[in-house]
């Protein structure tokens, strides 16, 4: 993320007209006054004491279950190292049965609220911040909720947990304990504008709790939090339930008030994705959220959905397209070679899957940065010029001289053909219908590695493709444990991943893409970039002193990364699509940038109804 380095001046002004408009109530310590929240570039909208987030219903009732389902299987409850697969309501950054220092509000883009954190103080320089931790604050054995928990946490995190933590906390040059309920994180001098934000997203588990454990290996028997639900219990492979905390201490915060209302929140795992379906249609799983085209063009007319027992709904997402794509492994000497990179990408042919197999769903993806102001369009302007001008030399003339979208034949036919002169000119010919390198005499053949046939009927168009230039593909499915091995061990040629982008991109950018991830085991950088290029875009994204910088420093990588093509880009959903029994109720309005079950809940009276139909 950006860091923008104000005049004290500046900030306090800005501060003060907050105060006068009611935005702020501070308390000063010395001259850093105490806050309710950040946000990244202003301050947030919500007051200091509002009594709730604007889109949830604060009066929804509480009780019932929620039956989700979820794929494939489960074998820990710890979701913050690579290894083993954690349960559904568990994430990186805690998840259900864990508080947060601050909360993000899906509302507002770049803004948190606080949880743990009752106050919080932050240097105008932003080498600093402080955070007062709320003194009813407890976990889920009784115990308070102190700084020695935030710095055992934090350290943890940092020397134990995840690749994904070193590199979001790299700039977090220390953190200590000032008092029972304040801790203190020092920063680096050139950290990111959003570091703040980042550290402010982290679960806080207990102390006490870990001593004991090693936090490196998975795990059945579940970390302490603090959070609103509690593990009931569990199925492994098979059913997680959630039980909520009648005496979760933070259940009436403002930024709690009308959510977690569902008293057991239960996850039930299908390994197949038709039997899944067929579960929600005889009302064993109460809510999908639907990722098949052809599941909700076509499996969803039975007797309960014509009788209005089942509602569908359409969410719009202002969020950035994540980028799914094929990623070919730069630790393979066959594609080193960026003609035949492009070659490869140019055998995908969306159009035929979206009319044939999509229903017309779908979008093509472009680059990494759709649908947001961050992504790279034409030819580059001063502000991105300014930041490639220096590596001219190192960067195809296309990304100074052509403009975005690459333009390409729509027909099948003409982009084969582009396909294999591209691989003429990378030193490869056509002997006895194979694709033979001339100098080595070595084929062009590569392992496509899936963990879900149902990629399968996406990926064997591409494949039966490139079989026409002569170019042999190995199409092999795999299952969940053994992929997530060898995706941590980068053992692959070609697969499918996300790469999922927020409004606000920042430090996660270095595990994307940074040369120091790209041997570090388990780390995100699949492709294996190692380029001084790239690093140099990466920190001026995180180092950004305003919005138009930042914007301007995507832009630049994400026009490096399309003309390297890396990435051969497949689709996305403009929306998110959902369908649910008559018994769950949602708000009247969805926040604008997330969607947030938490504030779904369980209608009595449709309820009933449901029931009264399924006996």
């Amino acid at each position: 993320m950006a860091r923008m380095t104000r005049g004290y001046g500046v900030l306090w002004a800005v501060l003060m007209m907050a105060l006068l408009a009611g935005g702020v109530q501070a308390t000063p310590v010395g001259d850093v006054p105490t806050v309710h929240g950040l946000s990244l570039y202003d301050t947030p909208a919500l007051p200091d004491g509002f009594d709730h987030f604007p889109w949830v219903n604060a009066h929804a009732p509480k009780g019932g279950d929620m039956v989700r389902s979820a794929p494939g299987s489960f074998d820990s409850l710890n979701p913050f190292i690579v290894r083993g697969n954690p349960a559904d309501g568990l994430t990186s950054m805690g998840g259900l049965p864990f508080d947060t220092l601050m909360v993000e509000s899906p509302g507002e883009p770049f803004t948190l609220y606080g949880l743990l954190a009752a106050g919080i103080r932050l240097d105008p320089d932003r080498r600093w911040m402080e955070i007062d931790l709320d003194t009813r604050a407890h976990f889920h054995d009784g115990s308070p909720v102190t700084a020695e928990d935030v710095v055992t946490t934090f350290e943890t995190l940092k020397t134990m947990g995840s690749p994904m933590y070193r590199a979001y906390y790299a700039d977090v040059a220390g953190i200590k304990r000032l008092s029972p309920r304040t801790v203190r994180f020092e920063f680096g001098e050139h950290n990111s504008r959003e570091l703040p934000l980042i550290v402010g997203q982290m679960p806080v588990l207990s102390a006490k709790d870990l001593q004991g454990r090693d936090i490196t290996r998975p795990t059945l028997n579940p970390l302490m939090g603090s959070g609103p639900y509690r593990i009931a219990s569990t199925q492994p492979g098979q059913r997680i339930v959630y039980q909520r905390d009648d005496h979760y201490w933070g259940k009436d915060l403002p930024v709690n008030k009308g959510r977690y209302n569902i008293d057991r929140l239960i996850f039930d795992y299908y390994r197949d994705p038709s039997v899944a379906l067929t579960a929600f249609r005889a009302g064993r799983v109460d809510l999908r959220i639907e990722t098949t085209a052809r599941h909700w063009v076509t499996g969803y007319d039975f007797p309960a959905a014509r009788q209005g027992l089942i509602k569908r709904v359409e969410i719009e997402d202002h969020n950035p397209a994540p980028m799914q794509g094929f990623v070919m492994n730069q630790r393979r000497e066959i594609f080193k070679d960026r003609r035949v990179r492009q070659a490869l990408g140019l055998a995908f042919d969306f159009d035929w899957l979206n009319r044939n197999l999509f229903y017309g769903l779908y979008a093509r993806t472009r680059g990494f940065f759709d649908h947001s102001s961050m992504e790279a369009t034409g030819v580059p302007g001063a502000a991105e010029r300014a930041l490639l001008s220096p590596w001219r030399d190192q960067l195809p003339r296309e990304v100074f001289e052509s403009p975005l979208p690459i333009e390409a034949p729509e027909a099948l036919r003409p982009r084969l053909k582009k396909a294999l002169a591209l691989l003429n000119e990378a030193g490869y010919e056509v002997k006895d219908n194979r694709m033979i390198n001339r100098d080595t005499g070595r084929p062009l053949r590569f392992e496509l590695l899936l963990s879900d046939a149902r990629l399968e009927r996406m990926a064997l168009p591409m494949v039966r493709n490139l079989a026409r230039l002569g170019v042999e593909v190995n199409l092999r499915t795999v299952d969940s444990s053994q992929y997530l091995v060898r995706m941590r061990q980068f053992d692959f040629d070609m697969t499918t991943t996300v790469i999922a982008q927020s409004n606000n991109p920042g430090n996660e950018q270095r595990e994307y893409w940074g040369s120091e991830y790209a041997d570090q085991p388990q780390s995100r950088n699949l492709i294996g970039l190692k380029s001084p290029v790239i690093d140099d875009l990466v920190n001026h994204i995180i180092r950004a002193d305003s919005r138009r910088d930042l914007e301007a420093a995507a832009a630049a990588l994400d026009r490096v990364l399309r003309w390297e093509f890396y990435v051969i880009p497949q689709y996305h959903s403009p929306v998110t699509r959902l369908a649910y029994w008559k018994k769950i109720a949602m708000p009247d309005q969805s926040p604008e940038y997330g969607l947030d079950l938490d504030s779904w809940w369980v209608d009595p009276q449709g309820a009933d109804t449901v029931d009264a139909h399924q006996e």
